[in-house]
């Protein structure tokens, strides 16, 4: 805009030149003996108005400059803060970046960290699928859960492992609980070829057929444990089969109640992991419950035998009180004696030795014709 002023000015100005020669040039031209006063009057009006406009134009160029100038300055110093923010927006972002880098290099390490766990878990879960498929290392594998799962709720004075028991039959665990119920037999079994049977059955009969075979393998079980654990006068009246998997006794429960059901006319108990270790927190506090009475009756023995000592304490005490009191009274008559023969010494103090007194006179008797010594009472 300030442009556009200048512009308009120097125009102006040339114009006012311009109409100034033009109407001297008239005035030569139609007044040959010279131009009149008022075209020589307003030839230098134009004159001073072309200095004036001349003037004003040299100010306003040097005021635009320091406007110019003054707007220079200001991009300066706006263009160097725009800069700064750029430097430091640049700079937070690169933080930002370098911060973000290193969480997705770390959350990368925990990915190949991951993955590594995934490759040993599926070598184990190789490993686990070896052990399962061969029966006796999978009855190893229910033993060995078993032994963790009593270790880590019972104390040792519980429990013995691959105990003895009936005739020369050996036990996997044997809860040594007091009467009653006495002790209690656990033995470990796990049917998987007839339950993974079961699980793969396809069609109506071939279910059938693999649930016969899978109720026929844990009745045996049952049955097994039945005649061999269940000693009479030896262990309690019942036993458990424990399983080592919570999926065969969930089927179990879910699909066999007549088989569940069965095992309980045998008295014998099946349990899985879960179950096994609640019953065996119960067990727990039974067994503390059974101390608490036994310590109860210790106590109570204590507290008998306690207060016939304080009896006799007591007993003792009232014969230390009779002598004690004895020992005042006969403190108390001493010092009676004591008293007597105090008075009695004062009296011989006081007798004259001779017959009569100086007057002439017998001197009275003091003792009123007693022996002047005499037993002190």
């Amino acid at each position: 805009m300030e442009s556009t002023l200048l512009i308009a000015a120097i125009l102006l100005g040339a114009a006012l030149i311009a109409g100034a020669l033009i109407l001297s040039r008239r005035s030569r031209d139609t007044m040959p003996d010279g131009p009149s006063p008022e075209i020589v009057a307003l030839t230098e009006r134009l004159g001073m108005l072309a200095e004036q406009q001349s003037s004003a134009q040299t100010q306003f160029s040097q005021s635009l400059q320091l406007q110019e100038r003054a707007l220079a300055k200001t991009l300066d110093e706006r263009l160097a803060t725009v800069a700064l923010r750029v430097s430091e927006t640049l700079e937070k972002t690169g933080k930002q970046n370098e911060t973000t880098l290193g969480e997705l290099k770390e959350r990368l390490i925990r990915i190949d960290a991951a993955q590594k766990n995934i490759v040993d878990l599926s070598s184990q879960v190789v490993g686990l699928h070896d052990i399962l498929s061969n029966k006796q290392a999978r009855g190893a594998f229910g033993e060995i859960q078993l032994r963790d799962l009593v270790e880590s709720v019972l104390p040792p004075s519980a429990y013995s492992f691959q105990t003895t028991i009936g005739d020369n039959k050996r036990v996997d665990c044997l809860l040594v609980l007091p009467n009653p119920p006495g002790p209690i037999a656990i033995d470990a079994k796990f049917p998987l070829e007839s339950y993974r049977a079961l699980r793969a059955a396809e069609g109506e009969d071939a279910r059938r057929i693999a649930a016969r075979a899978f109720t026929s393998d844990v009745l045996k079980h049952v049955n097994d444990i039945a005649g061999k654990y269940i000693v009479p006068g030896e262990t309690a009246e019942a036993a458990m089969m424990f399983l080592p998997s919570e999926a065969v006794y969930a089927e179990l429960h879910a699909n066999f109640g007549d088989v569940i059901e069965k095992s309980y006319r045998a008295r014998v108990f099946i349990v899985s992991p879960t179950t096994l270790w609640a019953t065996l927190n119960t067990v727990r506090a039974v067994m503390k419950d059974v101390r608490m009475k036994e310590a109860a009756g210790i106590i109570q023995t204590e507290v008998l035998t306690m207060l016939q000592d304080v009896a006799r304490l007591d007993d003792r005490v009232g014969k230390l009180q009779r002598h004690f009191d004895q020992s005042a009274e006969d403190i108390r008559q001493i010092r009676i004696s004591a008293e007597k023969v105090t008075k009695r010494g004062e009296r011989v103090t006081d007798l004259q030795l001779g017959d009569d007194t100086e007057d002439g006179k017998k001197a009275p008797d003091l003792l009123g014709g007693k022996p002047l010594l005499r037993s002190v009472d």
